[in-house]
């Protein structure tokens, strides 16, 4: 009997180690799965952020025009609409564009 006994306690022992690491094995893996997943995200999001604002900012050309630019532009409105070329109405809008613009 005593030795029944030993096998017995030998085995329970054997399979609560068992036991132990197989969850100490599955903690380890799921928490870098976890990590895995989580920089997945975050370079997901960080794409789709770039890719929004990409297509939300005004073209370079557009956004860099010079006061001096400007002011060459308007004088040359001035001008064609001194010279009967433009309307007033013509010459508001164009006007607005250029100041907006």
């Amino acid at each position: 009997m005593p030795g029944l006994l030993r096998g017995v306690a030998r085995t329970a022992v054997i399979a609560g180690t068992a036991s132990a690491v197989n969850g100490r094995v599955q903690r380890r893996q799921a928490a870098k799965f976890a990590d895995r997943d989580a920089h997945t995200a975050a370079m997901r999001q960080q794409a789709y952020d770039d890719e929004a604002g990409y297509q939300q900012a005004p073209p370079p050309q557009q956004a860099a025009t010079s006061s001096d630019d400007r002011l060459a532009s308007l004088e040359k409105l001035g001008n064609l609409r001194s010279q009967g070329v433009l309307s007033e109405e013509e010459f508001a809008a164009e006007k607005a564009k250029i100041l907006n613009g």
